[in-house]
């Protein structure tokens, strides 16, 4: 696959356990709300990601200043946020971790998955059922 120069992501830290991956880009999948966050040097190590306020309405999470100065975050309009999907075996059950989101700088291509500080949520949150509650199945 050719990827776009401008179309990388530029994670200085790298992710939570893939620290030496340092550079991704977002595939979209316009049939779905899911997508991918595939990791340009490593073609085996792909996240598949969702828009977190397309399924969880009152998603409301606060950035914390850290993150915003290494992300070098100046305007809301120029941050994206996804979170990270695990899928299991029993799909029934895929959840979504509204704790740790993906948060990007589309400006300047930067992106660091920032772990929040805010008890109302955790690393676990069941997507179906929200699925179900909009008439997505």
């Amino acid at each position: 696959m050719k990827i776009q120069k401008e179309k990388i992501i530029h994670f200085p830290e790298g992710i939570p356990a893939f620290e030496e991956e340092k550079e991704f880009v977002i595939i979209l999948n316009h049939d779905s709300p899911f997508s991918y966050l595939q990791s340009v040097k490593n073609e085996n190590l792909s996240f598949i990601i969702i828009n977190p306020f397309e399924i969880f309405s009152d998603y409301d999470i606060l950035i914390p200043e850290t993150a915003k100065n290494r992300l070098k975050i100046e305007k809301q309009e120029d941050i994206m946020i996804y979170t990270i999907v695990v899928i299991p075996e029993d799909v029934e059950n895929t959840t979504t971790n509204l704790l740790g989101p993906i948060v990007i700088n589309t400006k300047e291509m930067l992106g660091k998955q920032v772990i929040l500080d805010d008890k109302r949520y955790n690393t676990k949150h069941f997507i179906f059922d929200k699925y179900s509650q909009k008439g997505v199945k």
